[in-house]
């Protein structure tokens, strides 16, 4: 039978993590197939998930769900997995699900942190990351940054740790034609545009941004400032916008699925964070050729290669990403050339196809090398009431 790795996420709402998901179980390896659990809910992305793989949604409550946890041990008794692949905080208590499943190997992503841990310092998470420890195959961390945290902070051995880094689709993030992506934004094609990407969060500060733009914008009113995504912080950004007499500058999108046109309309790529692991959005962009000036934080440094493909500032500083945004705007072959080699960066080191090798290597080694050819297209028994959410 082939191998079957069982992903256990929050949720599939749009976001980088939930992204990545989609483009690792749709690509499966001959010999591996794969299936996902939400903790919660399964969101847009789940929509984009192909119809072989099952999803699964147990609709955790806040806080601990005891019961919520008994299902999840009894769901991965009776889909019998050969890998449980975890990612982040929100679904660390899957490791001990996957054990008392007897799932025979774990498997624990880190892709990044949030607003109330941006260093990873909290030690209480740290202390049981460090005591379940022995339960969890390996680590996956998706930069060196975090490989690095995982070792020295939270003090896990470094031959349990392994870095793989995202990866892009660069025949869908792509430079296209501007003029009309900007139409379809009902944007006039003389605007400078600045523009982010990524959930309306406090760990990605928007909030900076805006009152970066603000300083710029009194030296040209022509230019824009373009946010797409939604989340919880969207009102008071709004507000602040307003408040700053930059209501008709600031465009929010709010959540959209048609990234890839959106970032053809931008000159600018920005991304303020005070806290990354490593940023779809931020390879989404180099694929697309567009400039980056992004906050020194977590793995963006990974990604962009200050005075080369992009600028990076300290985070927590509208001054600074006014200067480093003002050098493009007064730039414009600056600005091209540097957009032309994130694109060749992106092509030549975040490829889709590698991050998909990285993983499948990770599970097939886990699991004792390849499948032979005779079981690589056979289907993993998983009993049909399961796929029809009778769990």
């Amino acid at each position: 039978m082939p191998t079957l790795v069982v992903h256990v996420v929050h949720y599939l709402v749009v976001g980088g993590l939930e992204n990545g998901i989609v483009n690792l179980v749709n690509a499966p390896r001959p010999g591996q197939r794969h299936a996902v659990i939400c903790m919660t809910i399964g969101g847009a992305n789940r929509a984009r998930i192909d119809s072989d793989v099952p999803v699964f949604e147990l609709h955790k409550s806040t806080g601990h769900d005891v019961r919520t946890f008994a299902r999840l041990v009894r769901l991965l008794r009776r889909l019998r997995p050969d890998v449980v692949h975890t990612r982040n905080w929100a679904t660390f208590d899957g490791v001990l699900a996957a054990r008392l499943a007897r799932v025979p190997m774990v498997v624990h992503g880190e892709h990044g942190r949030d607003a109330s841990d941006p260093d990873g310092q909290n030690r209480r998470r740290n202390r049981l990351r460090r005591l379940l420890s022995p339960l969890i195959d390996r680590f996956v961390a998706v930069s060196d940054d975090l490989r690095r945290w995982l070792m020295t902070d939270v003090g896990i051995r470094g031959d349990k740790v392994l870095r793989i880094h995202n990866g892009v689709d660069t025949e869908r993030y792509a430079p296209g034609d501007p003029l009309k992506a900007r139409d379809a934004l009902g944007v006039q094609p003389q605007r400078l545009v600045i523009g982010t990407v990524g959930r309306l969060n406090p760990v990605k500060d928007q909030a900076a941004l805006i009152r970066a733009f603000a300083t710029l914008q009194r030296k040209a009113p022509e230019r824009l400032l373009v946010i797409a995504g939604d989340g919880p912080c969207r009102q008071d950004l709004e507000a602040l916008a307003a408040s700053l007499q930059l209501t008709d500058r600031v465009l929010f999108l709010g959540e959209r699925h048609d990234v890839p046109d959106i970032l053809r309309a931008f000159d600018i790529f920005v991304l303020p964070s005070i806290a990354e692991g490593i940023s779809n959005t931020v390879l989404e962009a180099m694929a697309t050729g567009l400039p980056v000036v992004a906050t020194r934080v977590g793995g963006t440094p990974e990604l962009v290669v200050d005075g080369i493909t992009g600028h990076l500032v300290a985070p927590h500083s509208p001054e600074g990403l006014a200067a480093a945004i003002g050098k493009y705007l007064t730039d414009p072959a600056t600005r091209s050339a540097h957009g032309h080699r994130a694109r060749e960066r992106a092509v030549k080191e975040f490829a889709l196809d590698t991050m998909r090798d990285g993983y499948a290597d990770l599970y097939e080694g886990l699991c004792g090398g390849p499948k032979p050819a005779s079981v690589r297209t056979a289907r993993h028994p998983i009993d049909r009431r399961l796929e029809q959410g009778k769990y």
